[in-house]
C-alpha cells in the first residue's frame, strides 16, 4: 500500500474538479499501477472509483541568475493520477485538518 503520496490541490486541478465534479488528482509513487491506486483510494476515502488515468512528468532543468551568479538545479520527476468517481460521490480533502 502507501502508493498515494498526497492529493493534488492546485489551481489547475481545481478547475478540472469544477468542470467535472467527480474528478480528483493525486501525486503517486512512480511504480504504482492503476489497479493498486483504485483499491487504495476506495479503501481510504470510501468511494467507488470508475476510472484511473496516470501521467508521468519528467524532471526539468532550471537555472536562474542571483547575486551569487548562475544557480542551476533540477525539478523532481513525479507521477500524477487523475481519478474519476461514481456520479454523486465526492472526496473532502479538508475534513481532517
Amino acid at each position: 500500500m502507501a502508493n498515494i503520496i498526497k492529493p493534488l490541490v492546485t489551481e489547475k486541478m481545481t478547475k478540472v474538479t469544477e468542470k467535472q465534479p467527480s474528478r480528483y488528482g493525486f501525486i503517486v509513487r512512480p511504480e504504482a499501477n492503476k489497479l493498486e491506486l483504485k483499491k487504495e483510494i476506495e479503501g481510504l476515502y470510501n468511494v467507488t472509483v470508475m476510472d484511473v488515468n496516470t501521467v508521468r512528468y519528467a524532471g526539468k532543468r532550471s537555472s536562474r541568475y542571483t547575486k551569487a551568479g548562475l544557480v542551476k538545479g533540477q525539478k523532481n520527476a513525479f507521477k500524477k493520477a487523475i481519478v474519476t468517481l461514481k456520479d454523486g460521490e465526492t472526496i473532502d480533502f479538508y475534513s481532517n485538518i
